[in-house]
């Protein structure tokens, strides 16, 4: 009892202690009998007494067991969707790192191409200036060689004429992360930046130019050999200097050949070294760009899964 006054109401025979006689007629007494209730009332009774202070009591309980059903379920869920997001802040966030470190190779890899076809052009560049002197060994060039007997190793630039190397930097990266759906994670101007780099129009000239273009020039040169030289001259082995040396003068007059050196320098000098310095440019500009993103990313901390800096 809460109050000596309720007490007092149940020990009617004031002897200081309730009996069970008392407390059932207490019990009997509390509240109104349901027969006496109206139709709303009796739906919501229960038992065969309504007591209006119970009937508040189950009320008030019953809303906090609402609230904290409503109040866990929403945290739960909150907590699966924030999880949700956080797992994907750090699948982007490995992506661009990813990136990043293939785009040093890439870099890296196309400064290399750069000194190799600076290397070839120039070569063939000197051979083609000297294409119609009158000397025996306008076809043979040399290069330091110490393990030569006279520090020289000599070879001939056109026997050379048929290797190529098309142009094709790593993009492992790139491509796993468009077929697993993980692109969409990256910040837009990271997204449009990638794709221009492993997928615009530069790299598909350069990709073109070094392989499909520069593949024709080469094809016309073997097949001028095969249907027409081995005809022509006794014996025929661009592999060996003294066939070039001996027939210098047949393939001075070969203008076909001599045409087709020219344009093949042509796309070397006019397009291909252009193109691939400009794309140098765009990846080392890339490198910028994820470098300042993924500051921003490091700057922000996380606590469990919620970002309390966000600078997006």
């Amino acid at each position: 009892m809460s109050k000596k006054s309720d007490f007092d109401k149940i020990d009617t025979d004031n002897d200081g202690v309730i009996s069970e006689e008392e407390y059932a007629n207490a019990s009997k007494s509390a509240g109104i009998e349901k027969e006496k209730l109206n139709w709303f009332l009796k739906l919501i009774t229960l038992g065969d007494r309504f007591d209006i202070k119970d009937f508040f009591d189950r009320f008030k309980k019953s809303i906090v067991e609402f609230i904290i059903l409503v109040f866990g379920v929403t945290v739960s869920f909150g907590i699966e969707q924030q999880g949700g997001e956080s797992d994907n802040r750090a699948d982007g966030i490995e992506n661009l790192e990813n990136l990043r470190e293939e785009i040093d190779k890439m870099i890296s890899y196309t400064d290399t191409y750069i000194e190799q076809i600076d290397w070839v052009a120039a070569l063939y560049r000197t051979q083609y200036d000297k294409w119609d002197k009158d000397n025996d060994s306008i076809f043979i060039d040399f290069m330091d060689d110490e393990e030569e007997p006279d520090g020289k190793y000599y070879f001939s630039p056109m026997g050379m004429y048929t290797q190529r190397d098309p142009f094709n930097p790593p993009r492992v990266n790139f491509d796993a992360i468009k077929l697993d759906g993980t692109f969409r994670l990256l910040p837009k101007e990271v997204g449009l930046d990638m794709t221009k780099i492993y997928d615009g129009t530069d790299l598909k000239y350069l990709i073109e130019n070094t392989g499909k273009n520069e593949e024709r020039y080469v094809l016309q040169f073997v097949d001028r050999i095969a249907n027409k030289w081995v005809y022509d001259l006794p014996w025929v082995d661009v592999d060996y200097n003294e066939f070039w040396i001996e027939n210098r003068k047949y393939i001075q007059n070969d203008k076909f050949i001599q045409y087709n050196l020219f344009k093949r320098l042509e796309l070397w000098e006019f397009s291909i070294q252009e193109q691939l310095q400009n794309y140098k440019n765009s990846l080392v500009q890339s490198t910028e760009l994820l470098d300042s993103v993924i500051a921003v990313r490091d700057s922000e901390y996380e606590f469990i899964w919620w970002v309390l800096n966000p600078k997006d």
